[in-house]
């Protein structure tokens, strides 16, 4: 989301939903997956699993910080940091990994916000090499210049189908929409994105499964799988998150990952069930119906990464559905956080 009042605002109308609909979904308790330990990372916007390093996620902050991304390890430390030469952060809000033109594996950033709803006349995308060895580094990166078939779109959500590497916009709005990439993504032209689907209302973030057969739209209280774009299949329970800016798929199809905004946020992961599981999960040995945890890249092992108690429990067993009643006195919560945020924002 973008800064000031604006900001403020969207956050405190997001929170007096959530009284109000207080949907019955979702997750009050879900395991903790890593908590981000670096202090410079207090808007985590975007989430991913790293392509070529297993147990590492790449995020970045929103737009209080300058253009950098961070490689975080499932001890929630902060393994590279990758500056984008050349770049001003303006409102990013997004990242996903895909391949760049010589098909090897690249991170694409989103800087998509537009939270005056037609103030830019097109926003951008950045590419760079996703490097193989993990250390700081200043790097050039492609920028693609991005505008929609239907004017300006404030949008949060970007996503790479990893069978076609095309990429995907979902607008942030009440009805938003899901627009795809043109034919070829042209470094010194404008792309143009097409609508191609509805997306749901208030979608914060998307991400495509590993084989590319689901993928995921989630808002601040909500999450839903998708066979394809308009063919939704079922909704995820959420985790009760400060704000819920992120989700990406664990490198084993199993569970989706769900992360905040926040100074020492938590990267929650809920498992999947059912159709909404991907079909890598459902054709493995015994229909994918193992526990979760197995892939060594995208999930912490449940018996040391279990929830803020410590417990050891599974994801099942901590993942509890609760009621409207819990969830209103959540939104009383972020409702209050909401207000201050907007009240110090103001006073400045």
């Amino acid at each position: 989301m973008g800064r000031g009042r604006t900001r403020g605002f969207g956050a405190l109308t997001a929170a007096v939903a959530l009284v109000v609909a207080t949907p019955a979904s979702a997750v009050a308790d879900a395991d903790v997956l890593f908590t981000i330990k670096d202090e410079r990372i207090t808007e985590s916007s975007g989430l991913v699993a790293s392509a070529l390093h297993p147990d590492v996620y790449w995020t970045h902050n929103d737009s209080s910080d300058a253009p950098k991304v961070y490689a975080i390890g499932k001890d929630g430390t902060t393994k590279a940091t990758i500056t984008l030469a050349g770049v001003d952060a303006r409102d990013w809000e997004a990242i996903t990994i895909g391949k760049d033109d010589a098909g090897k594996p690249a991170v694409f950033v989103g800087d998509i916000g537009d939270n005056l709803h037609g103030k830019w006349p097109e926003v951008w995308i950045y590419r760079f090499a996703e490097p193989a060895t993990l250390a700081d580094a200043t790097v050039k990166a492609t920028k693609f210049r991005v505008k929609y078939d239907n004017g300006p779109r404030d949008a949060e959500a970007l996503l790479m189908d990893p069978r076609t590497n095309r990429l995907y916009i979902a607008s942030k709005e009440g009805e938003g929409g899901l627009y795809e990439q043109p034919e070829q993504l042209s470094p010194t032209g404008i792309n143009t994105f097409k609508r191609i689907a509805a997306a749901g209302p208030t979608v914060t973030d998307g991400a495509f499964a590993p084989d590319g057969s689901r993928f995921v739209l989630r808002g601040y209280f909500s999450a839903t799988v998708f066979a394809a774009p308009g063919k939704e299949l079922a909704g995820v329970g959420v985790p009760i998150q400060r704000q819920g800016e992120s989700v990406a798929w664990s490198r084993d199809g199993r569970e989706l990952l769900f992360g905040s905004e926040g100074k020492g946020s938590q990267v929650r992961r809920v498992e999947l069930k059912g159709d909404n599981r991907p079909d890598l999960v459902r054709n493995a040995p015994g229909g994918g119906t193992s526990g979760s945890g197995s892939d060594g890249g995208g999930s912490a092992d449940p018996t040391t990464s279990a929830g803020d108690d410590g417990d050891g429990e599974s994801t099942t067993d901590k993942a509890k559905t609760y009621g409207p009643g819990l969830l209103a006195v959540a939104g009383l919560v972020v409702l209050f956080f909401a207000y201050r945020r907007l009240g110090g924002r103001n006073r400045n």
